[in-house]
């Protein structure tokens, strides 16, 4: 029986890592179809889903694996008197070997196919098993019109391995896409499943290894973060304890009219644990925060040149002249960097100041949006989040930094290639100043001496899974 996930940090696998998982498995175990394997999962799981209502099952078969799985599924289900009614435009002479050999078993056990879709109404359920993983075109036709009256239904959809027309490596969709309430994936989990337009699309996620023996999985860079590894987790603190072991925090940011950037990112660095935060505010009116009088106040200036043991720079700052300046004397501090919005727009906008958070020796943590992603890579909003993964990557590499996508699924990338799509969050979170509070969480995590990728991690996971109450969001 799939069961949902998610598990303890399980790997990512891209649509070449399955290809190579199938052809590994082929040469193993030539007798062992994983289709059928595939196939008795998914019948399994679409039993319990449409076992309510009594109507029959609509399994939409496309012209690939995706579709034999379906095939198989559909059989199964007619094995156990569930009604399977297949509909599929596929040309069955120029199907793949193992999906060809679905479509006749289906056929053999009595089953019909139609070539266009019923009328849909009364079904428990529908099985989408058009189009798989390694899709490489955008959804049109007649098959886009399949998608929409799918989506239009009012019985639930479990898609089979990811929903059609949903690219798996990279949660973008291709044309349109099947919005499923549930979704079967097989082997190990996708990326695209869980960014992008992913989260949106997928369901419930449930996921079936098929029986593979681990050790035949190759290695991934990529890992869900579904929660806090022990390398996420600070040592618990002694009662003889004080301030100075748990790190200074300093903020450079708060320019005329833009101040509550920097308050937020410094409360955010005292609520995460940091021992103590100073504020370096472009607007100088402002020498007390009455709500957190913790708090201290010196001049940016001051605070670019000894900014304590991590340095945030960014919050509200503004791109004027003194930003740049405040900017490029930051780059120079000799600890871990965090730097957020304008930062990061001073930084694509100045060939120099790139330069020189590229040869930094300490860590730098990057924590852009994508508007700010796109102008760090010199492209669009648009082609950022056409492959988020890729983008987030691109930005590490270029910079030597921690880097963390933010948006649905905020990717984590490091500087050694590994990455992490985190899973905690919600669309409250699409409010001004959630990216400041992040920026002090994370600055507060590596000043109490977590490393600063785990930090960026740990960061994200415990942004995301605080109440919107908590964060102030509605």
């Amino acid at each position: 029986m799939p069961t949902p996930v998610l598990s303890a940090a399980p790997s990512l696998f891209k649509a070449a890592d399955i290809r190579a998982i199938d052809r590994e498995w082929a040469a193993r175990h030539p007798d062992v179809s994983l289709m059928e394997r595939a196939g008795a999962a998914a019948a399994e799981l679409a039993g319990t889903l449409a076992s309510e209502t009594g109507g029959p099952v609509l399994v939409l078969a496309g012209p690939g694996n995706n579709g034999g799985d379906a095939l198989v599924a559909a059989r199964r289900l007619a094995g156990q008197g569930f009604r399977a009614v297949v509909a599929s435009r596929a040309d069955p002479a120029r199907l793949p070997p193992d999906a060809g050999r679905a479509w006749a078993a289906w056929r053999a056990a009595g089953g019909t196919v139609l070539a266009n879709l019923p009328e849909l109404s009364g079904f428990s359920l529908v099985i989408d098993g058009l189009f798989g993983v390694g899709l490489q075109r955008d959804v049109a036709g007649e098959e886009a019109r399949w998608i929409a009256a799918v989506n239009a239904m009012d019985c639930p959809t479990l898609a089979l391995d990811v929903p059609s027309g949903l690219d798996s490596d990279s949660g973008r969709i291709r044309g349109c896409a099947v919005r499923a309430d549930h979704t079967l994936t097989f082997l190990g989990l996708k990326p695209g499943l869980f960014t992008g337009d992913g989260p949106d699309c997928a369901g419930t996620l449930h996921l079936d290894t098929l029986g593979v023996d681990p050790s035949l999985l190759p290695a991934t860079p990529g890992i869900v973060l579904d929660g806090l590894a022990p390398r996420h987790r600070l040592p618990p603190r002694l009662h003889n304890s004080h301030k100075g072991q748990f790190g200074h925090v300093g903020v450079i940011g708060g320019a005329p009219g833009m101040v509550g950037a920097g308050l937020i990112a410094g409360r955010a660095a005292l609520r995460q644990g940091a021992g103590s935060v100073t504020l370096g505010l472009l607007d100088d009116r402002v020498a007390v925060d009455y709500v957190e009088p913790r708090l201290m106040f010196a001049t940016p200036e001051g605070l670019a040149g000894n900014g304590g043991d991590v340095l945030a720079v960014g919050p509200g700052m503004g791109r004027t002249t003194r930003a740049h300046a405040l900017l490029e004397a930051a780059l120079a501090h000799p600890g871990p960097l965090v730097l957020d919005a304008d930062a990061l727009n001073l930084l694509a906008n100045d060939a120099a100041l790139a330069a020189a958070a590229g040869r930094r020796g300490a860590p730098t943590v990057l924590t852009p949006h994508p508007g700010e992603a796109a102008r760090l890579l010199g492209t669009t909003t648009a082609e950022i989040q056409g492959d988020r993964i890729d983008a987030a990557q691109g930005i590490s590499t270029r910079f030597r930094a921690h880097v963390a996508l933010k948006g649905a699924g905020t990717v984590v990338a490091h500087p050694d290639g590994r990455y992490a799509i985190n899973t905690s969050g919600g669309p409250w979170l699409a409010q001004a100043g959630a990216g400041d509070r992040l920026t002090g969480m994370v600055a507060a995590l590596i000043a109490q001496g977590m490393d600063a990728g785990d930090a960026l991690e740990a960061a994200a996971w415990l942004h995301g899974v605080a109440t919107p109450q908590s964060t102030g969001a509605p």
